[in-house]
């Protein structure tokens, strides 16, 4: 199964003061998205325009306080929160984590942003990062 980096998720407070610098440095800002799902309105910047290959990076801003971002924010303040691998089959990967001893957050997929079916894996079985596959 093939495998890539989709992108790097960072927790912000405000996207449009989190993104002077990703826009400074010639990346290409897209659109914003409301992810009611999970609480959050993120926003992608990218190197190239509409080449769904190429990684990104996706500032994330809480809708309230008691969202996952919102409490990541309280506990840690803004920085990177996940890394996010692309993945042919979530849910055949997911099994073969779990058969693997792997602790997942999410052992079914859920809905995330850019229409994508998403699923967390517990930092405890990484090393510390939480790790988001995502299958669009």
């Amino acid at each position: 199964m093939k495998i890539f980096l989709d992108h790097v998720g960072i927790a912000c407070h405000d996207l449009d003061e989190s993104s002077v610098f990703w826009r400074t440095i010639g990346l290409i800002q897209g659109e914003d998205e409301l992810v009611e799902e999970q609480g959050v309105v993120t926003r992608f910047f990218s190197t190239t325009e509409n080449d769904p290959k190429t990684p990104k990076v996706e500032l994330l801003q809480p809708t309230g306080e008691d969202t996952p971002i919102g409490k990541f924010l309280s506990k840690k303040g803004p920085g990177v929160q996940q890394v996010c691998f692309r993945v042919e089959d979530i849910r055949e990967l997911i099994a073969i984590l779990i058969n693997n001893g792997v602790t997942m957050i999410d052992e079914e997929p859920r809905n995330g942003a850019d229409g994508a079916l998403i699923a967390f894996v517990h930092p405890k079985s990484t090393g510390g990062v939480l790790v988001e596959l995502a299958q669009k």
